[in-house]
Order: C-alpha cells, then sequence, then structure tokens
C-alpha cells in the first residue's frame, strides 16, 4: 500500500474516531446543542463509526 493511501486512511480514521465521540457524547445527552441531542441511535451509530475509526487505523498501520 502507498505511503499517500495509508496517509488519507489515517485521516479518515481520525476523523471518524472523532465524529463517532461526538455523536456518542450527544446521543447520551452529554453535548447538547443538535438536533442529535437525547437520541440513543446516534450513541448507537457514534460507537460503530469510531471503532471503524480505529479499525481504519490498524489497517493503515499494519500494512505495508
Amino acid at each position: 500500500m502507498s505511503q499517500s493511501i495509508r496517509f488519507v486512511l489515517r485521516v479518515v480514521a481520525v476523523l471518524l474516531i472523532a465524529l463517532g465521540i461526538i455523536w456518542v457524547l450527544q446521543g447520551i445527552n452529554v453535548l447538547p446543542g443538535s438536533f442529535m441531542t437525547g437520541h440513543i441511535q446516534w450513541a448507537y451509530l457514534g460507537g460503530i463509526a469510531a471503532a471503524l475509526g480505529v479499525v481504519l487505523l490498524l489497517v493503515a498501520r499494519l500494512s505495508r
């Protein structure tokens, strides 16, 4: 896998992790100010997004 593809995977992974954490916090009503606040399905989707981001980070790191 080329260096540029690994860089893009890392960027996408970090964004997914960050968005996932934000969605979880909004879903569990910790971070107010959005239509997602207090809706538990966003917490589930955020957890999935963050987990996918972690998997992408591992793939980018382990592939050479």
